[in-house]
């Protein structure tokens, strides 16, 4: 059974976790977490933060919201976690290299925009120095 101390209102989550009510209520729209409902008021278990963390780290790494789901869902498979564990690792490994790629663009970039700002300030820069058009 689940006593008061454990539950947490939505402000309190709000301010342990640096969200807004907005977002959890969209995150239990989406089916991510499940908050007990007294009315009008949502109150949020143990399992509910534990799940919010999980959701919070995984949009930090670029996870998208079905995957994060998916992976929750997992939790119950009935073997010690090791579907989920496995899967997170997988998603995870693919976030990897899609930021080291993306990572490598921004680095190219960045070199291409260095160059052209070299090249503009030398070009600012002869400019500056050709002697005046004969009038």
């Amino acid at each position: 059974m689940i006593t008061t101390e454990e539950l947490k209102t939505i402000r309190e989550m709000c301010d342990e976790f640096d969200v807004t009510p907005r977002t959890l209520r969209f995150y239990e729209a989406k089916e991510l977490l499940f908050p007990i409902r007294d009315g009008q008021k949502r109150l949020f278990t143990k399992r509910d933060r534990a799940r919010l963390k999980l959701i919070l780290r995984g949009k930090r790494f670029g996870f998208k919201l079905e995957e994060i789901r998916q992976l929750l869902d997992l939790y119950h498979m009935g073997d010690q976690q090791h579907t989920q564990l496995a899967r997170t690792y997988d998603i995870g490994m693919q976030r990897l290299q899609d930021l080291k790629d993306q990572r490598a663009e921004m680095d190219e970039a960045i070199s291409d925009l260095e160059e052209q700002l070299d090249w503009g300030r030398r070009m600012i820069a002869s400019h500056r120095d050709a002697p005046a058009a004969a009038e």
